[in-house]
C-alpha cells in the first residue's frame, strides 16, 4: 500500500456524498450479499462510471481486493489498494479513486461498532502501544490466513440456498478474530480496543474531527455517532457548548484559514477541502467571519 497524491480536489465537491452501505444493502438484486442484523458481505464489482466517488458509511468496513485497483483518499493521506491487498475504513468519508484500465472487484464487510465489541470484548490483548489519534483507512496485513479466508468466502455468494445466518455469523467473526490476534495489524487492534473502552462524548469528538471537511448533513453526522438527530444535537451541546453547524462552520473556516495560509491550492480548492457546498457559500461565509474575502486574505498574509 503507497501514498499516491491526492486528486484534484476541485472535482470532489462536485458530486454528493452517498452512503456506501446502504447502496450495497439496497442492490441486493444487483450485487450478491449475504447478511446478517447489521453486518453484511458483498463480491463487488465497481461500476465505472466516473473516476471519483465521494462516499461514506456509517459501519466499518474491510476491503479486500481481488481484481483491479483503487485509491481511498482521506483527509490525513491516500491509500492505493491492488489486487490481493486488505484495508479497514473506520465509519465515515472519504473520496474514492477508481482507474478504467482493468475491472476493480472487491470482497466487503460491512461490520458495526457494537459487533465489533461483542466479538473481542472475551478477548485479552497482548497490546501494542495505543494509539491515539487512528487513522480513517489503515491496512490489514493480507497474511495467508486472511487470504485463505477472503478465498474461501467466494463460494458462498453462489451457494443455494443462502448460507444460515449462524455460519454467516461465525464467519464475521473468525474474520475480526483473525484480524485482532495478528500483531503487524498495529493500528486495527488499537481502534478494537479504543472501541471497548472510549466513553460516548470521546467517540462523538473523534467522529466530527475526522468528518468536518466533508458536507455531510447533520442528520448523517448523527448517524455515524449512533444517535438520532434529537440526541446527537443535545449531546453535541453538551460537549461543545454550541449546536452542531455553527461548530461545523467555524471548524470549516479555521481550516481554510490555515489552508490559505499554508497550502498551495486555489481558492476553488479550498473551500471544497473544507466542507463548503459551492465557492460563492465559502467566499460569504469567510468575508463575514474574518473581515476580508480568501483572496485578499490571501495576498495580505502572502
Amino acid at each position: 500500500m503507497t501514498n499516491p497524491p491526492s486528486p484534484p480536489v476541485k472535482e470532489l465537491g462536485q458530486f454528493p456524498f452517498y452512503n456506501f452501505y446502504d447502496y450495497i444493502r439496497d442492490n441486493h438484486l444487483k450485487y450478491k450479499q449475504l447478511a446478517f442484523e447489521k453486518e453484511l458481505m458483498t463480491r463487488f464489482t465497481c461500476p465505472l462510471e466516473g473516476r471519483m466517488q465521494a462516499m461514506w458509511s456509517h459501519h466499518n468496513y474491510f476491503v479486500y481486493v481481488l481484481e483491479g485497483k483503487k485509491i481511498w483518499h482521506t483527509p490525513t493521506g491516500s491509500h492505493e489498494l491492488t489486487k490481493g491487498s486488505c484495508m479497514f475504513v473506520r465509519k465515515g468519508a472519504n473520496i474514492v479513486e477508481q482507474f478504467f484500465d482493468a475491472e476493480f472487484c472487491i470482497l466487503l464487510f460491512f461490520v458495526s461498532d457494537e459487533f465489533i465489541c461483542e466479538t473481542l470484548r472475551p478477548l485479552t490483548f497482548k497490546a501494542p502501544p495505543t494509539i491515539e489519534k487512528h487513522q480513517p483507512v489503515f491496512p490489514v496485513q493480507a497474511d495467508a490466513t486472511i487470504t485463505a479466508f477472503m478465498h474461501a468466502m467466494l463460494p458462498y455468494f453462489t451457494q443455494n440456498p443462502q448460507p444460515d445466518k449462524t455460519l454467516l455469523e461465525l464467519k464475521f467473526r473468525e474474520l475480526l478474530l483473525n484480524v485482532a490476534h495478528n500483531p503487524h495489524n498495529r493500528e486495527a487492534i488499537s481502534y478494537f480496543r479504543s472501541l471497548l473502552n472510549e466513553p460516548a462524548a470521546v467517540s462523538l469528538r473523534k467522529i466530527m474531527e475526522d468528518n468536518f471537511p466533508y458536507n455531510l448533513k447533520l442528520e448523517q453526522y448523527a448517524q455515524l455517532c449512533n444517535r438520532s438527530l434529537s440526541a446527537f444535537k443535545r449531546d453535541f451541546q453538551k460537549i461543545y457548548g454550541q449546536t452542531p453547524g455553527k461548530w461545523l462552520l467555524e471548524r470549516r473556516l479555521a481550516h481554510a484559514k490555515m489552508l490559505l495560509m499554508k497550502a498551495d491550492l486555489s481558492v476553488s480548492e479550498i473551500a471544497y477541502d473544507s466542507g463548503f457546498e459551492n465557492l460563492s457559500h465559502f467566499s460569504r461565509a469567510f468575508r463575514e467571519h474574518f473581515g476580508a474575502p480568501p483572496v485578499a486574505f490571501r495576498q495580505k498574509m502572502g
